[in-house]
Order: structure tokens, then C-alpha cells, then sequence
């Protein structure tokens, strides 16, 4: 043995080794050096050249890959620092396996926490494809986005979050929070003040850390059935037992509602997914039963700025500060890359998620935070909702009629908001083979039954925002041509 113990035997490597080795196609931004020191860790790692193998003079191999000389010594310099090769004087450079290099792939399964396991058996998801016209939920719409006044707020805010030597605030700045509770209380009917709120990057993180907070094994969340789905994940994974509450043409049934529970989860204002409204009377239900059980409802205003011709209903946490949180995000009124949600509870609430916040996402992103002040406190956001509830009351309105048209005997539910119809299926139909139907037609639409935990009568989801009325009328057409023939 010599030098740090490496053989010298006769060359180990197979014939023909030298001819095998080339070059890999460079990655984005990578060097020449770094490019002939992954060839040559890739030749040993994959055994081409095993341990004790002289490699060629410094010169020859260099020719033989096509780089300068000093490009190869420092490559070997790293690979040497790396423990892959040792330089032993005049025996030249021999191959060294590090003791530490990378054992073989394994097929075991990976240890997944109970957390993990839960999280992932709640997602849903979605086939892609390519169609002719594709009414699949959950689509942006980058042409009612007011892209002027969001992209002006971010440059006139670059400069100062640069600037700036203030540490963040954990609930978010305070010019934002204040700025988004006079939005709410003036537009949405709400008694929030700034240290109410919360800002979060969206409504799932709101749900994330709520569910964290209130939930565990042996307590109960109840969830409106149907309901989104990643509301339900999100307290599912927390090992709570989550209770479906059955929803009928008035929104969720208080009757319905478990005894006992600590949080409910509900879309009053629009229901997701049938676009139902809920009553007066069922609200105030909810509030009573939330005062006796002493469960918070979490309320997902999430169309309140996607109503349509109609002035959205006030929220319940207006009502009820104390018992209603209200979640609220502009990723779809907006834009998705915006990433700004907030969420308005009671001050002993968000004083506990504001002290677990740092150990899972910190703070909201504060360039976000401060343009979303300034487009809000402006009146850029009031006035560019006005436009985008007209353009959506108009593509509603031509897909409803083009429906009434051609599916004469399909009525969609009548949603005063979102950016969706929810269809049900004429008796004998299943999802299933509606969506297979649609798809020969080159048409995609979304399911119901993914929705919920129950079983209910057959529906399927039609999104029309993300499309022109040119298309919609197609669409139209093309699934009357798909469910000609009866089930």
C-alpha cells in the first residue's frame, strides 16, 4: 500500500475505458471545470473506472475530453479534495472510491411521518390534456388581472422594502393590515381592526396553520359536504376527525351540524362548489350552535370579490367577531403570483399564530404586503373590480344561455358568484360517463364526486372565466353533440 492506501496494481479499469469517457452535455450555467469534474466523479460512481486505476497523463487526457490542461488539474484538484482520486507523485493519479461515496438507490419505502401519510391521501388530483375546450375549475385568468396598477405598486415599493432596516412584523406591515381592514369593513361588512388580521400567502396557509393550532387526534372538524378540498386535506392531516355536513340547495345544513367540534369550515357566501348562498336564517344558526359548542367557524370568503352583478352578502364575521374567522386571499381576484391572503380573527388567536408562525413559513412576503396597501388604499382595486365583475357576469350569462340552447333539458344552478356553474346530471347520468362523452368531443370538464365525503346526486363543474364567449358557445355546442344519446 502507498499514499493514503490506494494499490498499486496494473490498471483495473475495463478495456476501452478511456474511448467510454466524454463529456456530458454542460448544464445551464455551468463551467468547463465543472463540467470535466462530473464526467470524471460520474466514470467512478458508476464504476467505469474502479479503484486503483492510473489515470492517462495530465496532457493526453485533457486532449482526449477537448479541454485545456489547467482545466483538467483543477478538476482533478477537486476530485482529489473529494477523496474520488490521489495524486502519488510519479505513479501518476489513481482512482480512490471515498468511503463515503453514495451507496445504491433503495427500494424501500420512504419513513413517512402519520402527518405526511393523512396529507397526502387528501389531495386531488387532476388529469391534463389537451382539448378543444376545456372548462376544468381552477384556471387562471390573466386578462381580468389588473396587470398596470399591480406591476406600478411593485416598482413603487422595490426600492423601500430594499431599503428598509425595520424587522418584519409577524402579522404583516402595518400600513397593509390597515389598509385591508378598512377594505373589508367598508366593502365586505366586517369588524376587523389591524391587529385583527393576519396576512398569510393564501387561504391554504391560513388553513395549514389554523388546523395546526386547534387540531389533533381525538377532536372534530366539520366541513360543508361538498366542500374544497384542500380545506378538508388540511384538517384531515392533523389525525382530527373530520365530519362532513350535508349541503342542499340553501348552503349547509345547520341541522346537520355534530354536537361537539372545534373548528367548521364553511363557504357562505358562495358555497364551493354548488355557488349557493347561505340564508339569513342559517347563518344565525351557525352562530348559535358555534356559542354553544364553543367551535370557531372559519368562514372562506373566497368569492367575495367574484360576485357578479350583485353586491356580494356581508360576511358572518361582521356578526360574530368572536366566534367567525374569516379567510380571505387575492390570488384568483389578482393574480396567483401574488401570493396575498389574510385571515381575521380575534386578537388572542392571531397573537398564538403569530408566535407559531417562525416555525413553519416566518413572514408574508413584505414587497407583496406593501403593493397590495397601496392598490387597495388607492381605489385601483374598487375600480378594477367593477370591470372583472362585469366581464364575468357577461361569460356566465353566454354560457347559461348557450346551455339553455343547446342542452335545453341541463340547468345549472343559479350562482350569484366564482368562476364556475355547477351542472347536476339528468337521471341515469354518472360523472364518469359524462366526462368520457365530453372528452370524445374534445371538451374537459371537473367532477363533483372527488368533492365530497358522501355520496350525492351526479354533477360536474363547468369553469368559464378563463374563456371568451366564442369558446364558451363552442363548448356549449360540442357537449350537446357529446350527450346526444341517452345514458
Amino acid at each position: 500500500m502507498a499514499g493514503a492506501g490506494v494499490p498499486l496494481t496494473p490498471d483495473a479499469a475495463r478495456p476501452g475505458w478511456l474511448d467510454a469517457l466524454t463529456l456530458p452535455p454542460a448544464q445551464p450555467g455551468e463551467t468547463r471545470h465543472a463540467q470535466v469534474t462530473r464526467a470524471l466523479r460520474g466514470a467512478i460512481t458508476r464504476g467505469l473506472l474502479p479503484e486503483g486505476t492510473r489515470l492517462p497523463g495530465h496532457r493526453r487526457l485533457a486532449d482526449h475530453l477537448g479541454v485545456a490542461r489547467n482545466t483538467l488539474v483543477d478538476a482533478l484538484a477537486q476530485l482529489e479534495l473529494e477523496g474520488y482520486v490521489q495524486a502519488q507523485g510519479r505513479s501518476g493519479t489513481r482512482v480512490s472510491v471515498p468511503t463515503h461515496a453514495p451507496p445504491a438507490p433503495s427500494a424501500a419505502a420512504l419513513p413517512l411521518s402519520a402527518w405526511a401519510q393523512r396529507a397526502l391521501a387528501g389531495q386531488v388530483e387532476d388529469a391534463g390534456g389537451e382539448y378543444v375546450v376545456d372548462f376544468r375549475v381552477g384556471q387562471p385568468v390573466p386578462e381580468l388581472y389588473p396587470e398596470a396598477a399591480w406591476t406600478q405598486a411593485l416598482a413603487r415599493r422595490a426600492a423601500q422594502a430594499l431599503r428598509t432596516g425595520t424587522p418584519d412584523d409577524p402579522l404583516g406591515p402595518l400600513e397593509t393590515r390597515r389598509a385591508l381592514a378598512a377594505h373589508l369593513n367598508a366593502e365586505r361588512g366586517a369588524q376587523v381592526t389591524p391587529d385583527m388580521l393576519l396576512l398569510t400567502g393564501g387561504t391554504q396557509g391560513a388553513l395549514d396553520a389554523l388546523a395546526r393550532v386547534f387540531l389533533e387526534p381525538g377532536r372534530v372538524a366539520a366541513v360543508e359536504d361538498p366542500t374544497y378540498p384542500g380545506a378538508r386535506a388540511a384538517l384531515a392531516a392533523t389525525g382530527a376527525q373530520v365530519q362532513p355536513v350535508a349541503v342542499d340547495g340553501q348552503g349547509v345544513q345547520p341541522t346537520h351540524l355534530p354536537a361537539q367540534a372545534t373548528l367548521l369550515y364553511v363557504t357562505p357566501g358562495c358555497q364551493y362548489p354548488t355557488g349557493t348562498a347561505l340564508p339569513a336564517t342559517r347563518r344565525q344558526a351557525l352562530v348559535t350552535w358555534a356559542r354553544h359548542s364553543g367551535a370557531f367557524i372559519l368562514e372562506d370568503d373566497y368569492a367575495a370579490d367574484l360576485y357578479h352583478a350583485a353586491r356580494p352578502p356581508a360576511v358572518m364575521q361582521g356578526v360574530a367577531p368572536d366566534r367567525v374567522i374569516l379567510l380571505g386571499s387575492f390570488s384568483k381576484s389578482l393574480a396567483p403570483v401574488t401570493r396575498s391572503g389574510f385571515l381575521a380573527a380575534p386578537p388572542d388567536v392571531v397573537r398564538v399564530l403569530a408566535a407559531t408562525r417562525p416555525l413553519t413559513d416566518r413572514v408574508p412576503g413584505r414587497l407583496d404586503a406593501l403593493a397590495l396597501a397601496d392598490v387597495l388604499g388607492s381605489g385601483a382595486y374598487s375600480r378594477h373590480l367593477r370591470r372583472a365583475r362585469a366581464a364575468l357576469t357577461h361569460r356566465r350569462d353566454v354560457l347559461v344561455q348557450a346551455l339553455a340552447e343547446h342542452l335545453p333539458g341541463w340547468t345549472p344552478h343559479a350562482s350569484p358568484g366564482g368562476l364556475h356553474l355547477y351542472l347536476p346530471l339528468p337521471t341515469g347520468w354518472t360523472e364518469a360517463r359524462a366526462l368520457e362523452r365530453a372528452v370524445t368531443q374534445g371538451v374537459a370538464l371537473s367532477p363533483v364526486a372527488p368533492l365530497a365525503q358522501e355520496r350525492r346526486p351526479p354533477a360536474v363543474l363547468l369553469g368559464f372565466a378563463h374563456l371568451p364567449p366564442d369558446h364558451l358557445r363552442i363548448g356549449a355546442a360540442r357537449l350537446a353533440q357529446a350527450w346526444a344519446a341517452p345514458a
